[in-house]
């Protein structure tokens, strides 16, 4: 190993490590890890080759904006490379990118705006639209346009391709992937079509992306739906995109990504993003198959450190029907923190309402249950907190006691479910008993998923 003289100089040459305890049937799996780059993800590569061939080119003048429509993973890789360069670095993503991708980009100096991700292309708030009219409406702005970039699959045809045939010793028969951008696919396409033409091309595409139908049956549907993965799936065919050597493609749901990413970390301890449970989803699936040894390369696309509090939150995946929960048929199925678990976030009547107000900030809640021992004996919420303290600061030092309300909306197990109707209608929360144990709380928001999750 020697000293890199910069961090761009860290992307790409990702290892790749063979899957040991994954069930790949008759197959070995390997596993390309992406998120080995810098930036934690295969965007890296992009992004630099993106902007170094702008530069060649004399398309970038000093003081420069660069300007992409990105689901989060381009964005890193621009803005380590922006960074670097001293580019000013102005981003448009959609609204359902997790908010530790927005953190990251923010935290590294990129220029934000969120826009809708419940609009397709030709929408003027689809991120991709809205980003090339900003790029044309900013002084110096120059549109990245990863889309129609020819340097983006040729990123993947001149380093991505030869790397993974060195490092497999030119022994290996399929290469699962994702298509977004469709950088990887066509690049991987083009460089596999010269050097090992029987290496077959798979493609894993979320439920609701057009380009399943597409691959397997020749049909370009307009009309696409939607889903929860980030970064790949399309609802419509990239300008550099280049499917004709992809004669596989799998559609896997959201619920398959996510518990296959989690699995990816279990199994092989591999923290993958929600895109790479989509890869090992079809990858598996691929693998199980066939009838005959195949070797396997699946990327891992990305890092879930920008997932964790998505994929990787147990409370997300419950809200979202993606962890299979006990069913009890009264009101325990709606609580999504049992105390019993000692999953409830509680304080005790002597602690003091800086603590209260720490363990609201810290667990995203509004309302905390006073815990004597095991018996609830009061509950307080932020708006007690802030009547209390509001033009005394040094309040904040008083127990809970003196500010938490002790007169509690209880209900059976048992009730009826539109019992809660009135309890919200008063602006509390439903404190749900068993006689005398108390067993959670029930909010709005509890009683919201609990019905969107019975639609579904």
């Amino acid at each position: 190993m020697t000293v890199q003289q910069s961090v761009l100089q860290l992307i790409g040459d990702t290892p790749i490590v063979k899957a040991r305890h994954l069930d790949a049937g008759p197959c070995e799996l390997y596993l390309k890890l992406e998120c080995m780059n810098p930036g934690g993800s295969i965007k890296d590569r992009i992004g630099l080759k993106m902007i170094e061939a702008a530069e060649a080119r004399g398309d970038l003048k000093p003081g420069a904006t660069l300007v992409e429509g990105t689901a989060g993973n381009t964005g890193i890789g621009l803005a380590l490379v922006a960074q670097q360069k001293g580019y000013k670095l102005l981003l448009v993503v959609p609204d359902k990118m997790s908010r530790e991708k927005i953190f990251n980009l923010r935290a590294m100096g990129a220029e934000v705006i969120l826009t809708r991700s419940d609009v397709a292309k030709g929408h003027p708030e689809y991120y991709q639209d809205m980003a090339e009219r900003i790029a044309r409406e900013t002084p110096g702005g120059y549109f990245i346009n990863q889309f129609g970039n020819p340097d983006n699959p040729a990123a993947h045809e001149q380093g991505t391709g030869p790397e993974i045939w060195a490092q497999m010793d030119g022994d290996m028969d399929a290469i699962v992937f994702g298509c977004g951008s469709s950088g990887t696919m066509t690049g991987l396409s083009r460089f596999f079509a010269k050097a090992a033409p029987h290496v077959e091309l798979v493609l894993a595409d979320p439920v609701g992306s057009i380009l399943t139908q597409y691959i397997n049956e020749g049909v370009l549907s307009t009309k696409s739906g939607s889903w929860l993965v980030e970064g790949i799936g399309e609802d419509f065919l990239p300008p550099i995109s280049d499917f004709s050597r992809v004669k596989k493609a799998y559609a896997i749901t959201d619920k398959e990504s996510f518990l296959a990413g989690r699995e990816l970390l279990m199994k092989e301890g591999v923290l993958g993003g929600s895109s790479s449970g989509t890869l090992l989803a079809a990858a598996l699936k691929y693998c199980r198959e066939q009838t005959t040894p195949k070797k396997v390369v699946v990327f891992v696309c990305d890092t879930g450190n920008k997932y964790l509090s998505k994929m990787y939150n147990d409370y997300w995946m419950l809200d979202n029907g993606f962890l299979e929960r006990p069913v009890h048929g009264d009101l325990r199925d709606l609580i999504l923190r049992p105390y019993a678990q000692r999953d409830t976030v509680v304080v005790s009547p002597t602690d003091t309402l800086q603590v209260a107000y720490q363990r609201m900030k810290m667990y995203d809640v509004s309302q905390l249950p006073v815990m004597d021992g095991d018996a609830i004996v009061g509950i307080v919420d932020e708006s007690d907190v802030l009547m209390h303290v509001f033009g005394r600061d040094e309040k904040f030092k008083e127990p809970v006691a003196t500010a938490m309300v002790r007169k509690l909306d209880k209900l059976d197990v048992t009730s009826p479910m539109a019992a809660l109707l009135p309890v919200f209608d008063r602006g509390h929360v439903a404190i749900v008993m068993d006689d005398q144990k108390f067993l959670g709380l029930i909010t709005r928001i509890d009683l919201l998923n609990y019905l969107r999750r019975r639609a579904q």
